[in-house]
């Protein structure tokens, strides 16, 4: 996933495609699980797969949707990152971040049918914020 860049460089070449018509779809263990960043440019933010495609394209006009994974129990270790990135979901995790993906599933869709801009504003919030919302329409 590190290495990422190259696979993007070669999609964009051999499709003869405009970066900006790329959305790169990845975990973020900075965003809280059930979280959802969409953004149509920017660094990598410590991410070395995004740092590699951003290297291979060459640009960072790259439309981005981020999951956010950090764990409901806190914030974990650097050393734990890697085994805690490749092991499942807690068992009290499981039901929002299936709700999570069910809701990035979507969000890729209105990103190709309505655009970054459009996607940022309908999909950029947290699944606890949705909760209160949803509780404060029953009011």
């Amino acid at each position: 996933m590190n290495r990422s860049g190259l696979a993007a460089r070669c999609l964009v070449e051999t499709g003869r495609l405009d970066p900006r018509q790329m959305l790169v779809v990845y975990d973020d263990v900075d965003l809280p699980l059930g979280s959802l960043r969409m953004r149509a440019r920017g660094g990598p933010a410590g991410q070395k797969g995004m740092a590699s495609v951003i290297e291979n394209l060459q640009t960072d006009t790259i439309a981005r949707l981020r999951l956010g994974i950090q764990p409901m129990c806190g914030d974990i270790s650097t050393g734990d990152l890697p085994d805690f990135v490749l092991s499942p979901f807690a068992e009290a995790e499981r039901t929002l971040a299936t709700s999570q993906i069910d809701r990035a599933a979507d969000a890729c869709e209105h990103w190709l049918r309505k655009g970054v801009s459009a996607t940022m504003n309908a999909f950029n919030s947290t699944a606890r914020s949705e909760e209160v919302g949803e509780k404060e329409e029953m009011k």
